[in-house]
């Protein structure tokens, strides 16, 4: 496993507010596009663009580049139904100064079972996450490129998670304007 960028300290960077961070049942669809609020003392993430459902995105924590796209899910399911989480995101990120590009990883909005893998499922290939925390990252790096090449080309994402209590998720992403999003960051982060 390549080290990566902890889940945690990219939600630190694009910091949501303390009220969307209460446990509550998720929004989605409704709730518009992922948009990062800076935490106080930093400065705030730069919008490079909106495309579709994803946001494309430049920031400097430390002093060092990186460029990331966000969304929220467009449906999240739980089993049993109506469980609480926190914000559900998924990222893809480039940092420049790691020579990482690319990185996918979640924030699932709740601990996973301890010792278990997710699942990211996108134009019917599997990809195995790893999991930590409320975190996970696709297990095999070098399966990364093919799993990116293959949002590029899909409709949708499913992530598929078990919780720490037991609860199952399954959280869907639309893909629209992620090829877009990916090839401004791209441009930004070169």
């Amino acid at each position: 496993m390549k080290p990566h960028f902890p889940a945690i300290t990219l939600l630190a960077l694009v910091a949501c507010p303390t009220s969307e961070l209460a446990a509550a049942p998720i929004q989605v669809a409704q709730a518009g596009p992922a948009r990062p609020p800076a935490p106080a003392g930093q400065p705030q993430p730069q919008l490079l663009g909106q495309y579709g459902d994803w946001g494309a995105y430049v920031a400097t924590p430390g002093g060092r580049k990186i460029c990331f796209v966000i969304a929220k899910p467009t449906s999240a399911q739980t089993t049993p139904p109506n469980r609480p989480r926190n914000p559900v995101y998924f990222f893809i990120t480039t940092r420049p100064a790691e020579n990482v590009r690319n990185e996918v990883s979640t924030v699932v909005g709740y601990t996973l079972k301890p010792n278990s893998d997710a699942t990211a499922e996108v134009a019917g290939t599997t990809f195995t996450m790893y999991t930590q925390n409320d975190g996970a990252w696709i297990k095999n790096v070098a399966e990364e490129a093919r799993m990116v090449d293959a949002m590029r080309k899909g409709s949708d994402l499913v992530i598929r998670g078990v919780s720490g209590r037991g609860t199952q998720t399954a959280d869907t992403y639309s893909l629209k304007g992620l090829a877009q999003a990916l090839d401004r960051i791209a441009q930004e982060c070169k």
